[in-house]
């Protein structure tokens, strides 16, 4: 039995060959021309003398290629590397080389950046490009056409076997410091976050082949991920689905009006979201234009804060749908998930119900015993990831065993609740230390975007002589709204406690945010040096 995701991809494929497999734009594929197209790619590549262990990185945007090159990739037992498509020369160079990459498959518009880099990676001797209607020029590096690779090679299988075993890695997108690749077993990485557990119940999905039999009598639900593929939890989201004969629908770019549009057009029944900072957008968007979104059956946000307000416009706008939210990382997998009610309280953080191989574990390595008001690093276990690629001390630090079991432990802290279920509160390297108090910035920031003229929010520690820190905050407005700061304050004590309420204030045009949604501290740290406080309370 290989619980491998080229196998489970194809059983997929052989369970329901003609129905729809991928959306995106005006193009479209059905499970046998995805699977198709992607052995051509295999055997191109393959032809190429790439094989077993060897690196490929993706480097694209949202398309059906991006999801064809890495199912070829995994067909011939190499590993696909995620290639951050925002990315300038230095940080392809660092990615590149730390990746070990041999081969690079990337969209037309990037072939300077590539064209710039190659000469300092020796390594990679192979480049596909595909067209995306780029003039670019890619012939200083010996790149093969996408289309012409494919045209030359066979689109029969004919490869050998695979194994559970095989490769998984997905780089982070480097909020605390440079991009690490996070390694997984096939097998491990399907039970954690492709479908191989029942995320409600945390029961294991018992062979490879269920996914795929189920699809022959259930036809799916068609799925539509905001995040970029450059993501895992937006490839998981797309691999989930297509093991389960599943059709999937792209976009190019996480413009809310395009969403909607994909959605009223292709009647999308699951949209996967990252938090307020896909939510939002999705809702202004809605209230500006008349969509048909009568099709939309449910919404789950995960990987980013999910704020009560936010949470309780969706379900008045939409109050037939099921609202999710579920965590987890990229080093963790899958943890929890919580179903969102209107009266629920969740300016704290997301509100979730642990998977059963989910924990608390306190700062001294021990299990914390599930009491209300007890706070710990969540940590998980049975199917875990093998640590980082090539960075034997940072893995040692995610890793703790205790009575025999191995957790990872990400470093995200939680709290459990009288009813059983736990609180996010936020990742411990972003902790404020305020007077000898820890302040949670995802905490404050849900607190701050429950006020009606606040759009979005980052909050951050910053120098302050008789606290060590205190809390800031970057703040977004809603467009054309003006706010008070002593009002805002006073709305802020009665959500969290006094010293939690940030004592100084920059209000920007814009928060920014990385591709997937995620915040971006390091740019609210960088603005916050170069500029002086709007306000000081």
């Amino acid at each position: 039995m290989a619980l491998n995701i080229a196998d489970l991809l194809e059983h997929a494929v052989d369970a329901v060959p003609d129905r729809t497999a991928l959306i995106c734009g005006d193009r479209q594929v059905t499970f046998a021309e995805l699977d198709e197209r992607a052995n051509r790619l295999a055997h191109h590549l393959a032809a190429a003398g790439i094989g077993k262990g060897d690196h490929v990185g993706i480097y694209s945007r949202n398309s059906i290629e991006a999801l064809e090159s890495m199912i070829a990739v995994y067909k011939i037992r190499a590993v696909a590397i995620n290639v951050n498509y925002r990315y300038v020369a230095r940080e392809l160079h660092y990615l590149f080389d730390n990746a070990d990459l041999v081969a690079l498959i990337h969209e037309r518009s990037f072939a300077d950046l590539v064209a710039e880099v190659l000469p300092e990676v020796p390594a990679l001797r192979h480049v596909v490009v595909v067209e995306d209607g780029s003039d670019k020029d890619y012939s200083t590096y010996g790149g093969v056409s996408y289309e012409e690779a494919l045209a030359a090679q066979s689109p029969e299988r004919g490869f050998g076997e695979r194994s559970a075993d095989d490769l998984y890695v997905v780089y982070t997108g480097g909020t605390t410091g440079y991009p690490k690749g996070v390694m997984w077993r096939h097998e491990d990485v399907w039970r954690a976050l492709g479908g191989g557990i029942n995320f409600m119940t945390g029961e294991y999905v018992p062979d490879e082949w269920t996914m795929a039999n189920d699809a022959k009598t259930n036809p799916g639900l068609v799925r539509l991920t905001m995040s970029p593929l450059i993501h895992g939890a937006a490839q998981w989201a797309a691999f989930g689905a297509l093991f389960t004969g599943s059709p999937v629908v792209l976009v190019t770019r996480a413009d809310a009006h395009e969403v909607w549009q994909a959605i009223e057009k292709h009647k999308v029944q699951v949209l996967t979201i990252v938090g307020d900072a896909m939510a939002r957008p999705l809702l202004s968007a809605y209230a500006e234009r008349t969509y048909d979104a009568s099709s939309l059956l449910a919404v789950t946000s995960h990987a980013a804060l999910f704020s009560q307000s936010v949470k309780e416009q969706f379900l008045a706008t939409f109050p037939n749908i099921v609202l999710t939210d579920a965590i987890g990382s990229s080093e963790s997998g899958f943890t929890g998930i919580g179903m969102v009610s209107k009266d629920g309280d969740y300016s704290q953080g997301p509100k979730v119900n642990f998977t059963k191989q989910a924990v608390l574990i306190d700062d001294d390595g021990n299990l914390v015993e599930p009491k209300p008001g007890a706070v710990g690093r969540m940590a998980r276990t049975a199917h875990v990831p093998l640590g980082y690629y090539k960075d034997e001390k940072k893995s040692k630090t995610i890793f703790a065993e205790i009575d025999g079991k191995r957790y990872v432990i990400p470093g995200d802290y939680a709290r459990y609740e009288e009813d059983g279920s736990v609180t996010l509160l936020g990742r411990g390297s972003g902790c404020i230390n305020t007077g000898g108090e820890k302040v949670f910035p995802e905490e404050v920031e849900g607190a701050l975007k429950s006020h009606p003229d606040v759009f979005d929010a980052l909050v951050i520690g910053t120098p302050d002589e008789r606290f060590g820190q205190r809390v800031s905050a970057v703040v977004q407005l809603r467009d054309d709204a003006s706010i008070d700061v002593s009002e805002l304050d006073a709305h802020l004590r009665t959500k969290v406690a006094a010293y939690k309420v940030p004592r100084s204030y920059w209000f920007v045009p814009e928060v920014h945010r990385q591709p997937s949604g995620k915040p971006d501290y390091p740019w609210a740290k960088a603005y916050v040096e170069e500029n002086d406080a709007y306000a000081t309370v």
